[in-house]
């Protein structure tokens, strides 16, 4: 059976898979750090709320293998897969439940991290729209989610070595390239994901993102000037 090149991952898909990568990974050095790179955190965090809105939309509107529909599947295409029945390109039906508690994860975690303090000098940009204690018990989940996150992106890297390792599928090359070499027969290049649905997905990425930066928090009020006499 001959073998063909045909596109898996689109550009934005991509973009925002390193980007991600890159992100989470200055979030958890810069909380390390604390003091002043914790300035650098929220900034961060922000950032990774925008690229998550936009993995969001870009499932339901982007090219063929980024969309939810095509990669989450049922309890019956989980269990192909495990018994060797499976067949496809892109996630997965396992992959697909590791793509979603990861997105999920990361959304809590930078949900909850909007509204932390760390009773030194840390606030986060949505702070002032909720009280001291909500805000305490939010950090806490905040902190303790984080160890969480470290189990799913060492499992992500597991199986990202077990499949070069053991089953000789590099799935690392075609997420930088965009391409893999298919045989399997019917398999067509992703379509969709045009230039409309680009600018759909980030223009909503940015308005949450601007949102979630602290510019929907009212302004504090003005301090009451006290009469000198």
């Amino acid at each position: 059976m001959s073998t063909k090149k045909v596109r898996i991952w689109d550009l934005p898909t991509r973009i925002f898979h390193w980007a991600l990568f890159l992100l989470v990974t200055a979030a958890i050095v810069s909380v390390k750090i604390g003091g002043n790179a914790m300035v650098w955190h929220g900034r961060i965090g922000v950032a990774i709320v925008g690229l998550l809105v936009f993995r969001i939309v870009w499932g339901l509107v982007g090219s063929t293998y980024a969309r939810f529909a095509h990669f989450v599947r049922g309890p019956g295409a989980i269990r192909a897969y495990l018994q060797g029945r499976w067949r496809g390109v892109g996630h997965n039906p396992l992959g697909a439940l590791s793509v979603l508690a990861l997105l999920g994860l990361l959304a809590f975690q930078v949900s909850t991290g909007l509204f932390s303090n760390d009773d030194i000098a840390f606030n986060g940009p949505l702070y002032p729209l909720v009280d001291k204690d909500t805000s305490d018990w939010l950090s806490g989940l905040h902190n303790q989610a984080e160890w969480f996150i470290y189990g799913l992106v060492g499992l992500h890297i597991a199986a990202i070595l077990y499949y070069v390792r053991f089953k000789k599928d590099d799935i690392v090359k075609p997420m930088i390239t965009g391409e893999k070499a298919i045989n399997e027969p019917g398999v067509e290049s992703a379509r969709g994901g045009g230039v409309l649905a680009f600018v759909l997905a980030l223009a909503i990425a940015a308005g949450v993102a601007w949102a979630a930066s602290g510019a929907i928090v009212p302004p504090p009020p003005p301090p009451v000037e006290t009469p000198s006499w």
